[in-house]
């Protein structure tokens, strides 16, 4: 079944806040993107269902924009931190129900924070911060975060290891990992990858917390 489309708004259409918008639209979702710039807002007016100047920084311009209407909103704007967080208050008292805000600074987060937006990202830093993990060990292809300390990492299985099977691997007994499956190419080999024998450049799928990602890449 399909997953139902959703109505998002995305004040600030920079880099960030259109690259976003443009994905949202992709997906199937209706798009209001919203601008003080009419130049951004003129780029980007063809690869939205709709694109508006508007100041959001003005409760009565966010309520006319019918942003009170969306699904979620995104603040997407960082660099000026009175704009996102009057923005930010804006879209909440015009009705939305989740609000997403970009935010540069600590303090900036715990304003948005303190102002009730649902989650706050860091696209800079944690963009940094996975480049910076992948470079570190090129075992590791890419991960991905679940919470509460815990990762699914891709990691790709070196020629020491070919011919080996996930029973020659300390990554359950002495790393507290956890198999998730393994890919050789497109093709998925199995929940657990077992019975399957390791070639060079297969990616194995593990998932545990970061210190011990960090130990066993560190092993191979």
């Amino acid at each position: 079944m399909a997953e139902k489309a959703r109505t998002f708004g995305v004040i600030g259409l920079g880099n960030f806040g259109s690259t976003v918008a443009r994905e949202l639209t992709r997906f199937g979702n209706e798009v209001v993107g919203i601008d003080i710039n009419k130049d951004r807002v003129t780029a980007h007016a063809d690869e939205i269902a709709e694109a508006m100047i508007v100041d959001a920084r003005d409760d009565k311009a966010v309520k006319e924009a019918g942003l009170g209407d969306c699904d979620v909103a995104l603040i997407a704007m960082g660099s000026d931190l009175e704009a996102s967080i009057l923005a930010a208050m804006n879209v909440k008292l015009a009705g939305v129900e989740t609000v997403w805000a970009k935010a540069r600074t600590k303090t900036h987060h715990r304003i948005l924070s303190r102002i009730g937006v649902d989650r706050i990202v860091h696209p800079e830093v944690e963009v940094g911060q996975h480049v910076a993990q992948v470079l570190h060990n090129p075992l590791i292809r890419d991960y991905i975060s679940l919470g509460n300390g815990f990762y699914v990492v891709n990691f790709r299985i070196p020629e020491s290891l070919e011919g080996k099977t996930l029973d020659d691997l300390p990554h359950k007994s002495d790393y507290n990992l956890r198999c998730v499956g393994v890919m050789r190419g497109t093709e998925f080999i199995g929940m657990d990858g077992q019975g399957c024998k390791f070639q060079s450049d297969d990616l194995l799928l593990l998932l545990g917390k970061r210190g011990d990602l960090r130990a066993f890449a560190a092993s191979l």
